[in-house]
């Protein structure tokens, strides 16, 4: 039987499309940019909003949103102003986060079963609702890369020049802290907290081994992030495994084979 015939796996299917293209040019950003370690803390100060959510009786999601675009825009703020460097900004949202979620979880009566879908990840239990919105977030990152390419080019390379050159940065910097934060939210249900770090940055790293531009990158870190999601999803279906660790273990040794044959 194939398994295109199984309503989860077709779901699953289209969720993990939308997501890896999302993730893939995110991800360019946050390479180009430095972000692996800002976009560490959004992820694990998004564990903080799920045991808010599961305390309150409130959709985790939603909250683990909320904390996510707050830790994102704060992180932006603080770097940007110079008060605080990012990399302890950072260290700061990391620990906060992760204290309130296990915290509000230990306080939350009984058991949370859903914890585990969360920490690691599960796209086999994606809805059509989650579709929809894994879509018109990744139609809203793909629009707002149209109408801003030049600028978001421009501040990922330096936002020194930027600035003196007259790019909106302010505005770049904005949408785009908000656009991760989204993007990490949306992903914790198919890889989780755990693996998240690596579907962002892998893709784009290992598109860097051959390629220069912005552009290049973005593409190939795209074609790659498909390509390795949907073998991922294929292989940990047939043998019964987590999709996610076989996804980020495919995009390692592609990763380490860019390594190995890259041009000196």
């Amino acid at each position: 039987m194939s398994l295109l015939e199984y309503g989860f796996f077709r779901n699953a299917l289209i969720g993990i499309l939308f997501i890896s293209v999302a993730a893939a040019i995110i991800g360019t950003y946050v390479i180009i940019r430095r972000l692996v370690a800002i976009t560490g803390g959004v992820t694990h100060a998004c564990f903080g909003g799920l045991g808010l959510g599961y305390f309150l009786g409130w959709n985790p999601l939603i909250m683990a949103a909320f904390f996510a675009i707050a830790s994102a825009l704060g992180v932006e703020w603080m770097s940007s102003n110079h008060k605080v460097r990012s990399d302890s900004a950072v260290a700061v949202i990391w620990a906060l986060g992760m204290a309130i979620g296990i915290l509000f979880v230990f306080l939350t009566p009984g058991y949370v079963p859903e914890l585990n879908s969360f920490l690691f990840g599960n796209i086999l239990t994606i809805t059509l609702t989650d579709i929809i919105i894994f879509g018109a977030f990744t139609l809203i990152l793909l629009v707002f890369y149209f109408l801003c390419f030049n600028s978001i080019v421009v501040v990922a390379f330096d936002r020194d020049y930027s600035a003196v050159s007259g790019q909106p940065v302010k505005f770049i910097n904005m949408c785009m802290a908000i656009l991760v934060a989204i993007c990490v939210v949306l992903t914790i249900k198919m890889v989780g907290i755990m693996l998240l770090m690596s579907m962002f940055s892998l893709p784009a790293l290992i598109a860097e081994t051959r390629c220069n531009s912005f552009r290049s990158i973005t593409l190939w870190a795209v074609i790659i992030s498909v390509v390795t999601c949907v073998s991922g999803l294929v292989i940990s279906a047939y043998i019964d495994v987590p999709c996610s660790a076989i996804i980020v273990i495919i995009q390692v040794v592609l990763f380490a084979i860019g390594r190995l044959f890259t041009k000196r």
